[in-house]
């Protein structure tokens, strides 16, 4: 049984969130998608918590639970907020547990420890450390699955550049031993991952961390399992184990495409490459602060390994930008949210089963049938990994091009050192 899941997510109860995430949404969506498992998000909250258990059954006692034609994973992503060596630290955690018996112990130690469960569907915690944070939960189910969100992001990754540390043992110091994985984000991929020598051991996980019900949100990164029997212990020991027969591959977003892979200043339409960044000591031409640190550059500062390096026990990856994406610039919208990209969207979902079928496997011949000409192909060249992003930055996301000439206009002004604009790159 081949299993398409995509762990974080968040509610309707989280900030900055679609009121429309609720479990009918997020069922009926990610089945469109081609998920068939997904994490709930935000199980701390009361409300959120409430219509969980009033909604979701359990299948028997594999720890997975079933609603609307999906399965869902109980999970919720925390944040801990503390100082550690006079810098204030921001660091962002999912959480897998396999029953509400257990989630009902973990809100009752935070909420002894000063945690308002009501505020936000993502938890924040003060002045308590990531590695306190693993044993408290530790403690009250040893099998317990704690994976360190968006690794890379600057403000909330372990290894961001705003908050986080040079060293996952930095900051789990030893409670290291029961991180099992990372989530790559999608400002990195697992191929720049593997340029730290110290992050082998784990292994790289893909999630959307998605905050609407779309589908090119909901499940843009997701995990591709091949397992017999769907049970929380199995997903568990795949992850503790890294076990690559069981574990296919991951789905990630051309790293480019997320909000934060090269380095600028939103607010001053600033966007630069590590080389670059790094020539004007990484401050903003215009405003003379500080730039974001993109991931790109980051993990050009910690990498101990060239680009290309690949581990003997590394675990697959295809790169996808999402279906809609490419209807976008195929028909040259403005929004993803037009009718004409929901309306060609559903005509192949309604042909050919799921985004996943299209993206992966039809054949460009039955797509030309469905659609027209210039999004089959840039569909295919999508499977084959060769679209062009302009990069995202400092919480902007990148942009896919589908013409080879515009794509090297915008190369030849970013080597003339010639700033990109928001407003320009909307030419593209």
């Amino acid at each position: 049984m081949k299993i398409f899941a995509d762990f974080h997510i968040h509610s309707k109860y989280a900030r900055a969130t679609s009121p429309q995430m609720d479990l009918e949404n997020i069922s009926k969506f990610g089945k469109l998608k081609g998920l068939n498992l997904i994490g709930t998000g935000d199980f701390t909250h009361p409300d959120w918590l409430k219509e969980l258990k009033q909604k979701l059954n359990p299948i028997e006692d594999t720890g997975i639970y079933f609603y609307n034609g999906m399965k869902f994973m109980l999970t919720t992503e925390i944040s801990t907020i503390y100082e550690q060596n006079n810098k204030t630290r921001k660091i962002h955690h999912v959480v897998h547990v396999p029953n509400f018996e257990i989630i009902d112990q973990i809100r009752d130690i935070l909420e002894n420890k000063g945690a308002k469960l009501g505020i936000d569907g993502r938890l924040t915690l003060n002045n308590i450390a990531s590695d306190e944070f693993v044993e408290l939960l530790r403690n009250v189910y040893k099998d317990i699955l704690i994976i360190p969100a968006h690794a890379w992001t600057p403000w909330y990754g372990v290894l961001g550049s705003k908050s986080g540390f040079d060293r996952i043992e930095d900051c789990y110091k030893d409670q290291t031993k029961y991180i099992y994985g990372l989530e790559t984000g999608l400002s990195s991929d697992p191929a720049m991952n593997w340029r730290l020598s110290s992050l082998d051991k784990f292994t790289l996980m893909s999630n959307s961390d998605s905050h609407s019900h779309w589908p090119w949100r909901l499940g843009r990164e997701c995990n591709v399992f091949e397992i017999d029997r769907l049970t929380y212990s199995e997903i568990f020991n795949i992850i503790k184990n890294k076990d690559k027969k069981k574990f296919l591959f991951t789905i990630e977003v051309d790293p480019a495409y997320g909000k934060y892979h090269w380095t600028g200043h939103r607010n001053c339409h600033v966007m630069l490459p590590p080389k670059k960044a790094m020539k004007i000591n990484n401050i903003c031409p215009k405003c003379k602060r500080p730039l974001t640190i993109g991931v790109e550059q980051r993990v050009e500062k910690l990498a101990d390994r060239p680009e290309g390096y690949k581990p003997k026990n590394a675990i697959p990856f295809k790169k996808l930008i999402p279906l809609a994406e490419l209807i976008k610039v195929v028909f040259k919208i403005d929004t993803l949210y037009s009718k004409t990209i929901w309306s060609e969207y559903m005509k192949l979902i309604n042909k050919f089963g799921s985004e996943f079928k299209v993206l992966l496997e039809t054949p460009i011949e039955e797509l030309k049938k469905e659609t027209n000409e210039k999004l089959a192909k840039f569909i295919i060249l999508n499977r084959e990994e060769k679209i062009k992003i302009i990069p995202g930055y400092d919480g902007v996301y990148g942009i896919p091009v589908f013409d080879e000439n515009k794509f090297k206009e915008f190369k030849q002004k970013q080597d003339n050192i010639k700033l990109e604009t928001q407003k320009t790159l909307k030419n593209f």
